[in-house]
């Protein structure tokens, strides 16, 4: 495993890598780092690839700026496109998860000639429309608890999360998985509820997710807190103004999409299911694959599936 960093601007951001051959860079989630894309690594490493995993800004070994402005949409895509241009001078493909992979759909808009395909997983593209998702999530849940409006004010989750770090990944972890209640992570909670209120501790915890990979993520979280990675979902209401270039633009690169049957993202909007047509901004949708039984962090629980459906995608690229 290769290991190093690349500098933009004044962040440094820290990256793995296996393999020799075209790059795949993966881009993690909430709250999650590079090494969520252990599996994804191994596989294609082996099949003629060099695929590389990042540590998003406020992760991990990469630079934690304490601005909420540091972590707009089109910071983080200028990050991705950094690190896709220090490891190829070709175009590379990009896989994403979670808020990964709205970054990484930004980053084929804003950075188009650096990006070849893009695969998107847990959450579709949608077209920025000049708003902010706050808006509506605060019309949708003005009279529940709902996790992204609760994170808005400075310093309550980092306090709650960061009191016992083991725990609370635990509590998250499981509760967006697909060994959970369906949807326990909407479970209806009265607004002034704590994130953590109603989570269940699993013993044990599902074998997708071992005592040694939850310490790496723990070790992380110890080191670094929690301010840099909430801080995304303050700063959407920046993008609004960043992204007025890209607005409602198609995405125009190969784009395929991987989601689990039983994530609750798919249900963010009541009485939806965003995961029905994941493929209609897309100009060349090469398909989405739902993985049965899977939860929210599809490519840790159900690895095979997910690298099948990377394999055939990437393999179409070239047919």
């Amino acid at each position: 495993m290769e290991s190093g960093t690349v500098q933009n601007g004044a962040n440094e951001l820290a990256f793995t890598a296996r393999g020799e051959g075209p790059v795949i860079l993966c881009v993690h989630g909430w709250p999650e780092l590079g090494h969520s894309w252990r599996h994804q690594q191994a596989h294609f490493a082996d099949r003629g690839y060099r695929v590389a995993a990042m540590d998003v800004r406020g992760y991990g070994a990469s630079s934690k700026p304490a601005e909420i402005d540091a972590y707009t949409m089109r910071e983080l895509a200028s990050d991705v496109a950094a690190v896709a241009r220090a490891l190829s001078s070709d175009p590379v493909v990009l896989i994403g998860h979670d808020w990964g992979a709205p970054i990484v759909y930004f980053t084929a808009l804003l950075h188009p000639t650096d990006i070849r395909a893009v695969a998107g997983l847990s959450v579709p593209y949608m077209p920025h429309t000049g708003s902010s998702f706050l808006d509506v999530a605060k019309q949708i849940y003005h009279d529940r608890f709902f996790y992204q409006l609760y994170f808005q004010a400075e310093g309550v989750v980092e306090a709650e999360l960061e009191s016992d770090i083991r725990t609370a990944l635990r509590k998250v972890y499981f509760a967006l998985s697909g060994d959970a209640t369906a949807d326990k992570w909407l479970e209806v909670k009265p607004p002034d509820a704590a994130l953590l209120d109603g989570m269940e501790d699993p013993q044990p915890f599902p074998p997708w997710l071992s005592d040694a990979d939850l310490q790496v993520y723990l070790d992380a979280f110890t080191a670094g807190g929690f301010r840099g990675p909430i801080n995304r979902y303050r700063a959407q209401t920046l993008d609004a103004k960043q992204l007025q270039e890209v607005s409602g633009q198609s995405l125009a690169q190969p784009t395929c999409f991987i989601g689990g049957e039983r994530d609750a993202v798919r249900h963010f909007v009541p009485g939806g299911d965003l995961y029905a047509d994941p493929g209609a901004s897309c100009s060349d949708f090469r398909g989405s694959t739902i993985v049965p039984e899977a939860g929210h962090w599809v490519q840790q629980e159900r690895p095979e599936a997910v690298n099948a459906a990377l394999e055939a995608f990437l393999y179409g690229l070239d047919g």
